[in-house]
């Protein structure tokens, strides 16, 4: 086997044989295969793709480069929930410590930002103490005591997927959907969930833009996830606006708690309720409330504990930007749109986000929205406050913001698209 006669196959828009799959993933994670040739095949299959029995063979290569976890030792079913990215996602979370509020376990294994869609782990790092990297055995201990657990996957879990995912999201790649599907899935196949559910997002500021795309990703991940034993089901949720009102790490977090303390954007409570019940069910614990667990305070005390857990201080202040820029409303009217994409962008080219894998990311930085769509405005008035530490960032971040809101007169009738589009199981 040679890299170059696997590239030169998908090139050609060949099928890669079981044989072809199983030695590029092996040798890419023993660094036999290098970034640059990698990159080539993750084009070659971004533009011509792979059948049902490639992203099959794909995704169990993966897992087999490193180990599988057993949950088996817990009392509780365990349950997890995989967003395939979005703008001003946050849902993690709140979702994590709800869920486990109601009787499940949640191990919760999270990434980092891919391209203009925020990442997990770095929204939680802005806590001071926070630790995203811990052991096996810290995993387990977290979940036993907490009921849930937000952690990177350890270097053991199919490090296949920890090189690809960062190669990926600086090479053009990341929306290639046997490359989404097999990353996904490899993880939590080999992370040991009993349940999953997925949050297949579709619109501007999703990796998948139309319906049939993300119809199509959600059904190979279902497919993945069942025929592996794990009880699979994907909403297909709307990622044309932004979730929520803010798009960035610190700016996130300090959202997710309001949630938690029982208030929040409404966008933001209605899916992070539809998921819990979604985890709820496939964990068998159908008779849970979550909207209780949310009123009540005891999701909030799982969220205290499981940051804690972690060295995080769920007191600590969280990091505010030194500079801001205000976007004002150019007339008067009903806001029509906000699209996630530019705002997503923004988020990014203010420092919320990484240009090269190794790139740091600015825990203050992003994007405050102070209208959505169907709300009126006023001409004048704040529509969007942009955060940086860096002010030359400014001019960067404007340049992507010109064409993504639209203004209509006042009285203008507007119908809200739904948070969740569809259901596949």
């Amino acid at each position: 086997m040679d890299a170059i006669s696997v590239i030169r196959t998908k090139r050609d828009r060949g099928e890669l044989t079981p044989e072809q799959i199983d030695w590029v993933i092996d040798a890419y994670t023993r660094g036999e295969v290098a970034d640059e040739q990698m990159s080539a095949l993750a084009m070659a299959i971004l533009l011509n793709g792979m059948n049902r029995t490639e992203i099959a063979r794909w995704t169990a290569a993966m897992i087999a480069s490193g180990e599988r976890m057993d949950f088996s030792a817990l009392s509780r079913p365990t349950t997890d929930k995989h967003s395939t990215g979005g703008v001003g996602d946050k849902i993690t979370l709140p979702l994590a410590p709800l869920v486990a509020a109601c009787g499940a376990a949640v191990p919760q294994l999270s990434g980092r930002g891919l391209g203009h869609t925020g990442g997990t782990l770095d929204k939680l790092e802005s806590i001071p103490g926070w630790r995203a990297h811990i052991t096996n055995a810290e995993m387990l201990d977290v979940l036993d005591t907490t009921g849930a657990v937000i952690c990177a996957a350890g270097d053991g879990l199919a490090p296949a997927d920890k090189k690809l995912y960062a190669l990926r999201d600086v090479t053009g790649t990341v929306e290639a959907i046997p490359l989404i599907a097999s990353s996904i899935m490899s993880k939590k196949i080999a992370e040991g969930t009993g349940a999953l559910v997925l949050d297949v997002k579709v619109g501007s500021g999703a990796f998948m833009k139309t319906i049939e795309d993300a119809r199509e990703l959600a059904s190979t991940m279902v497919a993945l996830g069942t025929d592996s034993g794990v009880r699979t089901v994907a909403l297909l949720t709307d990622m044309s606006t932004p979730l929520g009102l803010t798009a960035g790490n610190a700016l996130e977090v300090r959202e997710s708690v309001e949630v938690l303390a029982g208030g929040g954007p409404k966008d933001v409570i209605d899916l992070t309720l539809a998921l819990a019940r979604e985890m709820l069910d496939a964990a068998g614990l159908k008779e849970a409330d979550p909207e209780k667990a949310l009123a009540d305070g005891s999701a909030m005390d799982v969220w205290r504990r499981m940051i804690s857990a972690q060295g995080g201080d769920p007191d600590a202040t969280l990091p505010v930007a030194r500079e801001q820029h205000v976007v004002t409303a150019p007339s008067s009217g009903v806001l029509t749109r906000l699209d996630a994409y530019d705002i997503g962008v923004a988020a990014w080219r203010l420092g919320a986000g990484r240009a090269r894998k190794e790139d740091p990311v600015q825990a203050g930085a992003g994007v405050e929205l102070h209208a959505k769509p169907g709300d009126t405005v006023t001409a004048g008035q704040p529509l969007l406050t942009l955060h940086t530490d860096t002010p030359e960032k400014f001019e960067y971040a404007l340049k992507a913001l010109p064409e993504s809101y639209d203004i209509a007169p006042a009285g203008t009738e507007f119908t809200a698209t739904p948070v969740v589009r569809e259901r596949i199981a």
